[in-house]
């Protein structure tokens, strides 16, 4: 599953500019809670693919420092977790309740393509945040990214 590593390094590799340009622009409260909730979200997401029922916030109240530390607890297990898959793997339904209490069932393949998709929509709108805010938003494409040789 190559490509599915490189797309969750290069998520991995986003978050991290993302996050660190919120610090550097005093942590503005809106881009503060959408970092958060992909931390979040992608938390929720790897349980769900674990069977993992634990209840999870999608909307936390956290700092920027507790996102980092959220952040960084998710990179070993998505890591383990996609060497580990094979193409019967990805074929497989996963079932679940969402926050809003209904029954869906979706194919691995399509629940990571969604982490990978969610945090770049988000991202998104922390970029507009901080550039609304006065700041220059990081660069943080998918084809920068790999041009530079910033994730393997």
């Amino acid at each position: 599953m190559p490509l599915l590593q490189r797309l969750f390094a290069y998520d991995a590799w986003a978050n991290a500019e993302s996050l660190q340009a919120v610090r550097g622009a005093a942590t503005p409260a809106a881009a503060v809670r959408l970092m958060a909730h992909i931390a979040a979200a992608e938390q929720l997401w790897k349980g769900r693919l674990d069977a993992d029922a634990a209840p999870t916030v999608v909307w936390p109240d956290c700092s920027v420092d507790e996102i980092a530390t959220a952040l960084g607890r998710l990179a070993g297990p998505w890591s383990t977790f996609l060497a580990g898959l094979g193409p019967v793997d990805l074929a497989r339904s996963v079932a679940y309740v969402n926050s809003k209490g209904e029954q869906w069932s979706t194919t691995v393949e399509d629940i990571l393509l969604h982490v990978v998709l969610h945090s770049s929509y988000h991202r998104g709108q922390v970029a507009y945040i901080l550039r609304a805010g006065g700041f220059t938003p990081p660069y943080t494409d998918y084809v920068h990214c790999i041009r530079n040789g910033l994730v393997e």
